[in-house]
């Protein structure tokens, strides 16, 4: 099963965005240096006061369909 690791930084005001509809998907580059695109909607449990931090696995099927996004600890 194919997977990315990205690190995120996004402050509250910023998901908002995506929350409300502005913006639908997050453009992040993974550890290797790959660009990935995914539904910001896939973060929602991972939302704080303080925004979306941390790192991430990004996990696809074999025909890079999203499967789901975990916490790394």
């Amino acid at each position: 099963m194919p997977r990315l690791i990205v690190d995120l930084h996004i402050a509250p005001d910023e998901y908002q965005r995506w929350y409300r509809g502005g913006v639908q998907m997050v453009n992040a580059v993974a550890r290797d240096g790959r660009r990935v695109n995914f539904p910001a909607s896939s973060l929602q449990r991972f939302v704080g006061h303080d925004g979306v931090h941390g790192s991430f696995v990004i996990l696809f099927d074999d025909h890079f369909k999203l499967i789901g996004v975990e916490r790394l600890e």
